[in-house]
């Protein structure tokens, strides 16, 4: 699997924070109901925190109550790229930003409908963009 945006090791420590490159670049989680987003009911656009590629929209965020963020469908055909994870002694679908091959979370065929699939992903792998961002005061 190829990747549009590459960044050498030394590059993506420089730009991520220590949990979001133990997350997106070395395949880590976050415990269950601690990222900034699983609880997140805004309207708007979830973006991979390492590229800002769009992933999912908001429209697509359901309480599957695993305590991450889970979404039903990536944002388009092309924004999430899945591949086998047979690591922890089992075997899951993991999901990978398409841009930059960063570490999203895991995609399991337990979601609503329509798509019967639940994009589980981790908060640290995301930066949210509101919808109607409230205008800075001055």
């Amino acid at each position: 699997m190829t990747f549009d945006k590459t960044k050498s090791d030394a590059e993506w420590r420089a730009e991520l924070s220590p949990e979001q490159y133990r997350i997106l670049r070395e395949h880590g989680t976050e415990r269950a109901f601690t990222g900034q987003y699983w609880n997140n009911h805004a309207a708007g656009e979830y973006r991979c925190a390492a590229c800002g590629e769009p992933l999912f929209a908001s429209g697509t965020k359901f309480d599957s109550g695993t305590g991450w963020p889970s979404f039903y469908q990536a944002i388009n055909a092309d924004a999430v790229a899945e591949k086998t994870d047979a690591s922890h002694g089992m075997t899951r679908t993991e999901a990978l930003c398409r841009r930059c091959g960063s570490h999203l979370g895991h995609v399991f065929p337990d979601g609503p409908a329509p798509t019967g699939m639940r994009y589980c992903i981790n908060s640290a792998s995301l930066n949210f963009e509101a919808e109607n961002p409230t205008p800075k005061q001055d």
